[in-house]
């Protein structure tokens, strides 16, 4: 909470009162540290730094660490030098200030008369690598933050092998949830497949700072994977431990640790991070029809490069290479029988296929209406769906109350218990939320429809469901960089004309 205290800048207010005795050794009056903001103006004089750092101190969450600066300056006035005497009052200003003030053997010296320091090597580079370390991630919590795109699932709009940038104000970012973490990991420690990199002996709650605009449609965004609460080691975000407990069951998930691994939680900052396409927004019906995709009754049209599957047939010839390499058909070919080929493509490439003399037929690969996938949200069979001809659903938002029934709870059971933390039960045809019956559901918050446009090869809200607007971390903004793992460094592993593109 004293991260989240300090982040709007009025509130500086009350922790610059805890230098009230601070400011009169230092020749000022106390009661200047009640005036918000002018306080801060006096701070600067006091520590002789310029006047332009006062903008800083106006942009939230840079200002948390510019006011750190100011009390760790302040502090040397009284020629505490010492890393630990610093980082004390950094953190605990409210009561190293008074300490200082209060503490009679403790005398101020103003900046300009205060002697040199003679920093050995090691505390030059050890000072330089903590500034270092901060600045980053500084940077990485709240501003941009570097991925690399690890799967297939966003072609042909993203590749594998892209390296993107991902801005953190966009939306707005939100501030740490799980602070103590080791820098630039996200949840696993480097060179392990299972430590830990953070800790949760300090949890804070989910806050969400003002960002230059909302989820729109069609957006790429990255958010936190929702299925990712609780997983398996050995798997990971590969197979959904939710899906693992569907198919055999809680107690033998849990117990068979050999072949389904170690069972952990992960609070919601640490859980794996997903992109995809925001294609349902909140208050919004959505469906599929044969693959195409409506929104509130209307065909919604991606600026994406969407892929599905589709059965080439040939005649007996395998697809010569170059003509992959042509058509940029980069996805594993699976041969199901002789002249038969499972190959996914855009409708631009299917359709040139078509005018090869050893193709005899080119179709999309379809799933019936009505041919139910249990692995498919909400994995009941009174929604028969599969990942071509799904819904309607209706998006829930934020303070929409809907009527809850045995047959629709499929749909909002996992956004009631896991998302807005209730406890649910079902007795007969009565639902029970926190230990009072009802019958009705108002939603906590906002929540969105996530594909991939690989859609035949992409794990996302059809197989688990809404993204909670809580789990959103940024929008992906722009590519860097692109390598392509299946070339060589001198047969084009640099994706030179992939370089340097803003993500649409």
């Amino acid at each position: 909470m004293i991260l989240l205290f300090f982040l709007i800048p009025a509130s500086f207010t009350i922790p610059a009162i805890f230098g009230y005795k601070v400011f009169e050794k230092a020749g000022v009056e106390g009661w200047k540290t009640l005036i918000p903001f002018y306080n801060l103006y006096i701070w600067l004089q006091i520590i002789e730094k310029p006047l332009w750092w006062y903008i800083f101190i106006m942009i939230p969450f840079i200002n948390v660490f510019v006011f750190m600066l100011m009390i760790v300056e302040m502090v040397k006035c009284f020629r505490k030098e010492g890393m630990h005497q610093q980082g004390f009052a950094a953190v605990f200003p409210f009561i190293y200030l008074p300490y200082l003030g209060f503490n009679e053997d403790e005398k101020f010296t103003k900046p300009k008369d205060l002697p040199k320091t003679n920093k050995s090597f090691i505390r030059e580079w050890l000072d330089a690598i903590i500034f270092a370390v901060i600045t980053a991630s500084i940077i990485r919590i709240f501003i941009f933050e570097a991925y690399s795109i690890p799967t297939s699932s966003m072609e042909k709009s993203l590749l594998v092998g892209d390296f993107l940038f991902v801005s953190k104000i966009a939306y707005g970012p939100r501030a740490p949830m799980t602070p103590i973490a080791f820098p630039f990991v996200h949840h696993t420690m480097p060179f392990s497949a299972t430590a830990k990199s953070y800790s949760e002996a300090i949890k804070l709650p989910y806050y969400r700072f003002p960002g230059l605009k909302k989820v729109k449609r069609n957006d790429a965004v990255v958010f936190n994977f929702p299925d990712g609460d609780t997983l398996s080691l050995k798997y990971q975000s590969e197979i959904s431990y939710h899906r693992i407990v569907r198919e055999i069951g809680r107690e033998r998930t849990l117990r068979d640790e050999y072949n389904i691994g170690k069972i952990v939680t992960r609070p919601l900052d640490k859980r794996e991070n997903f992109i995809k396409r925001c294609v349902g927004m909140p208050g919004d019906e959505i469906k599929s029809i044969d693959q195409v995709l409506y929104v509130n009754g209307e065909v919604l049209e991606s600026p994406g490069t969407r892929q599905f599957n589709y059965l080439v047939t040939t005649d007996g010839s395998r697809i010569n290479s170059r003509i992959l390499d042509k058509y940029d058909i980069t996805e594993d070919i699976l041969a199901r029988n002789p002249g038969e080929f499972i190959i996914t493509l855009t409708a631009e490439a299917a359709e040139e296929l078509k005018k090869y003399p050893i193709v005899k037929n080119v179709e999309p690969m379809i799933k019936a209406a009505g041919q139910h996938d249990p692995y498919v949200f909400p994995f009941s069979e009174n929604y028969p769906w599969n990942i071509d001809n799904f819904g309607p659903i209706n998006i829930p938002a934020k303070g929409e109350t809907i009527t809850l029934t045995k047959e629709n709870l499929p749909l909002y059971l996992r956004i009631i218990t896991a998302f807005e933390h209730n406890e649910l039960k079902v007795e007969g045809d009565k639902i029970i939320i926190n230990g009072e019956e009802t019958n009705e559901y108002t939603f906590q918050q906002d929540y969105f429809w996530m594909m991939g446009d690989n859609r035949h090869n992409s794990a996302d809200s059809r197989l688990w469901g809404f993204v909670p607007e809580d789990h959103i971390v940024g929008k992906a903004s722009f590519v860097w960089f692109s390598l392509d793992k299946n070339k060589s460094l001198f047969g084009g592993k640099i994706r030179w004309n992939k370089m340097f593109r803003i993500i649409k």
